[in-house]
């Protein structure tokens, strides 16, 4: 149920984002803890001038490696949404060569009944799910 926005520069091949997500993927299922089949995620490629990503003042230096992970997803513990921000830069760098310096994160919460599966239902308030 998590959803997970990619927001990258635009050039990476077909390969390397399948990778991205792949090993995004395994990360999130781990710290997260939902079913493997719960996934959900979208590639928005973006122009350089089109996104603008500075550092908030931490003194990094992006690349055109950079990646925003937006999750939407129920609300999770402290430790769960740590984990995952580890888990996941761990693998981004060991996989796909992103330094975690060229990763950043964004989770917007919401509740069961702000999902549909399909069918016009809302399979989390109906017990389908």
């Amino acid at each position: 149920m998590p959803l997970l926005k990619f927001h990258m520069y635009e050039g990476r091949t077909e390969e390397e984002i399948k990778q991205i997500l792949d090993v995004t993927h395994e990360a999130m299922v781990e710290s997260f803890g939902v079913p493997y089949r719960d996934r959900y995620q979208l590639v928005h490629e973006h122009k350089s001038y089109t996104m603008v990503m500075e550092d908030t003042g931490l003194g990094y230096d992006r690349t055109e490696n950079f990646l925003l992970i937006h999750v939407i997803s129920r609300k999770r513990t402290k430790e769960q949404i740590e984990a995952f921000y580890a888990n996941t830069a761990e693998v981004l760098e060991t996989h796909c060569g992103i330094k975690s310096t060229d990763l950043m994160f964004s989770i917007s919460p919401n509740d069961d009944e702000d999902w549909s599966f399909g069918e016009g239902k809302a399979q989390f308030l109906t017990g389908d799910l």
